[in-house]
This record gives C-alpha cells, sequence and structure tokens, in this order.
C-alpha cells in the first residue's frame, strides 16, 4: 500500500488530488490549516512511520497591490508559505520517505513561473502580472531541480495544474479541478523507473 501526504489538502486542487489517489489504491493523509474541513477530507489509517510520496501542495496568492506598492512583508508572506513551507515539509518528512522503496516528492508549481511561458504573448502565464507569485513559484522550480540532483534515490519532480477554476481564482480557469490535478496524480504514481528532475503540465514537460 501506498501512503500519501499532500499539504492544503482540504479543498480545491488538494482534495482532488486525495480524492482520486485514494480510488488509486493511496492511503492519503491531509495537511490542512482548517481542522474541520481537513478532518472531513481525510482518509485515516496511514502506517505509522512510514510515507511513499510527498505533495507539496499548500500555497498563497499575496497581495494584489500594484508593482510598486509591494513591500518586504508582502514578498514574505507568499514565500514563507510558497518555497519557505516546502523547505519545512520536505526537510520533515525526507527520513520518512527515505524508508520507502519507491519515495516520490511532487510540488505543485505553476507555469507562472516559467521563463518560456511568461514571455509568450500566446499564453495566459505571458499576460499576467503577479510579481511575488510568479517569483515564488519560479523558485519552487528551481528548488525541484535542486532537489532532484541532490538526492537520486527520491523521485523528485514539479506539477503545473494550469490555470483551473478554484478558489484561487475565483474560478475563473477554464480547467475543471480534476485536469489540473491530471500532472500532479501523474507524478504521484510514477514508481521507481518514472522520471525525476522534471516541470510538467497535463500535456507533457513544460518549458522552464
Amino acid at each position: 500500500m501506498t501512503t500519501t501526504f499532500i499539504t492544503g489538502a482540504n479543498k480545491s486542487l488538494g482534495y482532488e488530488t486525495a480524492r482520486r489517489l485514494i480510488e488509486a489504491g493511496h492511503t492519503v493523509l491531509v495537511g490542512a490549516r482548517d481542522p474541520e474541513r481537513g478532518q472531513a477530507a481525510a482518509d485515516v489509517g496511514a502506517r505509522e512511520g512510514g510515507i511513499d510520496v510527498l505533495i507539496n501542495n499548500a500555497g498563497v496568492l499575496g497581495t494584489h497591490s500594484l508593482a510598486d506598492q509591494i513591500t518586504a512583508a508582502d514578498a514574505s508572506e507568499v514565500f514563507e508559505v510558497n518555497v519557505v513551507g516546502i523547505v519545512r515539509v520536505t526537510h520533515a518528512f525526507l527520513p520518512l520517505l527515505r524508508k520507502s522503496a519507491s519515495p516520490v516528492i511532487v510540488n505543485v508549481s505553476s507555469g507562472m513561473g516559467s521563463f518560456a511561458a511568461t514571455h509568450d504573448a500566446g499564453r495566459v502565464e505571458g499576460r499576467a502580472i503577479a510579481p511575488l507569485y510568479t517569483a515564488s513559484k519560479a523558485a519552487v522550480t528551481m528548488l525541484t531541480t535542486q532537489y532532484a540532483k541532490s538526492w537520486p534515490d527520491v523521485k523528485v519532480n514539479a506539477a503545473d495544474p494550469g490555470y483551473t477554476a478554484t478558489d484561487f481564482n475565483g474560478h475563473s480557469g477554464p480547467q475543471t479541478v480534476t485536469e489540473g490535478t491530471d500532472a500532479i496524480v501523474e507524478l504521484a504514481t510514477i514508481g521507481a523507473d518514472g522520471p525525476t528532475g522534471t516541470f510538467r503540465d497535463r500535456h507533457g514537460e513544460m518549458p522552464w
């Protein structure tokens, strides 16, 4: 049995990822800031002392202020959750992951952090302006590649959900949450022979 821990899994992409992985046979532990939502979403019964898959999904958009009004406090808020949070959780779970025969880490990043995508005017990422969110997701993707190089015994990849209808964007995205979790679920179930150090959306490998 595969045991998976997902941060920020009480709703939206995290919740749907949990649902799909439970259907695939995983035992899923849900990390949630809201205890009631987390309890409602959780599948309890992980075997004690071991984790096979870690999905770092929790994230925040941060301030909607214009670029010239962004403060250091605004930046600290976003990076504390989106980047430092991944480091903190990964550091805590790495000893447990290394007990697994096929340890996997999936960091939920974004095409908004892709240099190629954000310079392509034909893509939604190229038309959006969100300095702190985009910078934090670029950091998540780079952190992923560095972790992958550092830990050959662990499969570490980044997933881009794409523009998905969630609370995060006022449900304005054209994708369903199921479509938005395709890349996450794929990377969470890659197995021992799967890739590492990649950046995937639901259509395949993303441009950096």
